[in-house]
């Protein structure tokens, strides 16, 4: 087990100092997509927000529970950066509730969101929720607040992750959180995204965003994208899902890369996290219709909000500093709903490329029982988009 360990945390420690390797994003592909993107593309775009991943890649072969083959991670994203504790006024949505978001029921009752939000596979939303806790006494922001409620949402990986080993610990979230920053944000085989499966190809992390000129405003998104069967996927419109019908989830050697339906990757089993920035100064009852226009950019890209998916949204705005520390009266400000419409399209657009990148980002993987979940193939997408007409030149 000690060596286990040991080569566990080699590994995750080799992955996340090693450079990510390039790999197209949508608008390199030639993917027409509406909305102009910030100057990342990224959530980061929204001024103070900050990404942290840990990835966990380990052993392959035969799944023993507890050893592995482990494929999983933490992801954080601070809304004003790890180095505050000023909450920002948020709101959640809950498109299919097969899932869980922790601390929402606090978001709703207080508008605010108060540290991180982590995003990590289903079995380790308790370990990391209590990471986030100790994280914060250790930071000393624990000398006036009693208590804390983290916002920990997940998605299930176990096709491909040894998922009930419990390989996701507290000192993973806190490296998660240590390492938060702005700038790129890493897409695809990252962090809480590691094992995860999207329309039966590779999925995972994706980010985009959206700067809005008339008013300054930008809209990033971030996606834990791990919903979907194939045929209802469209992208940009172009039914790809029934273009490229193999290439489907199979046990290594994937002759062909076909092979009889995995009861671990049933056709639609799963998830996706959402959660939305930004920077217009928006209150706790606006940012909820901005999580729920969320859902409008699942649904522009075949998502169905199945039975047995967990499909759970935050948004959040960056305005307002200090609303709640005030004593006394709080002064805030606040967009006019007569112009938050411009806000819902960012979100609708942004989340769908999120999606995308998310896919394009991701890489073939074999997890447990060697099961081998392929990647987007980057070439007959571009054939696919050429055939209906749809690749920007």
């Amino acid at each position: 087990m000690k060596v286990h360990a040991l080569l566990l945390a080699l590994t995750a420690a080799t992955l996340t100092a090693a450079p990510a390797q390039h790999r197209e994003r949508a608008r390199d592909l030639g993917i027409p997509l509406e909305g102009t993107p910030g100057p990342l593309d990224a959530i980061t775009d929204v001024a103070g927000v900050e990404v942290g991943h840990r990835t966990l890649i380990a052993g392959a072969g035969k799944l023993v529970v507890g050893k592995g083959p482990v494929r999983t991670g933490v992801t954080a994203i601070f809304p004003r950066g790890k180095a505050s504790d000023d909450p920002v006024f948020a709101g959640w949505f809950a498109m299919n509730g097969n899932g869980e978001m922790t601390g929402t029921t606090w978001v709703e009752e207080s508008g605010f969101l108060w540290g991180p939000v982590m995003i990590t596979n289903t079995h380790s939303v308790g370990v990391v929720r209590d990471a986030v806790i100790q994280w914060v006494v250790r930071q000393g922001r624990m000398l006036h607040d009693e208590w804390s409620l983290p916002v920990v949402a997940e998605t299930w990986d176990g096709g491909l992750n040894d998922i009930n080993g419990f390989h996701v610990t507290k000192e993973e979230a806190w490296a998660a959180m240590d390492s938060a920053r702005g700038g790129p944000v890493a897409e695809g085989n990252v962090g809480g995204g590691t094992g995860m499966v999207c329309n039966r190809f590779k999925g995972g992390i994706g980010t985009a965003s959206r700067h809005l000129a008339a008013d300054g405003y930008t809209v990033g998104v971030v996606v834990q994208c791990n919903y979907g069967a194939r045929a209802p996927l469209r992208i940009a419109g172009v039914p790809v899902g029934r273009e490229i019908p193999d290439l489907l989830p199979c046990r290594a050697p994937c002759a062909g890369g076909r092979s009889a339906r995995d009861t671990r990757l049933a056709d639609d089993v799963g998830s996706i996290i959402i959660v939305v920035a930004t920077d217009a100064p928006l209150l706790p009852h606006q940012l909820k219709r901005i999580a729920k226009r969320a859902a409008l950019g699942v649904g522009r890209m075949g998502g169905l909000a199945a039975h047995s998916s967990g499909d759970i949204f935050i948004a959040f705005s960056t305005a307002n500093p200090h609303a709640s520390r005030d004593s006394g009266v709080a002064h805030i400000v606040m967009a006019p709903d007569e112009r938050i419409t411009p806000l819902f399209e960012a979100t609708v657009q942004a989340t769908e490329e999120a999606i995308v990148n998310a896919m394009l980002a991701a890489e073939t993987m074999t997890g447990a029982d060697d099961l081998t979940v392929f990647a987007l193939p980057h070439d007959r997408l571009r054939e696919v988009l050429r055939k209906y007409n749809r690749l920007v030149p």
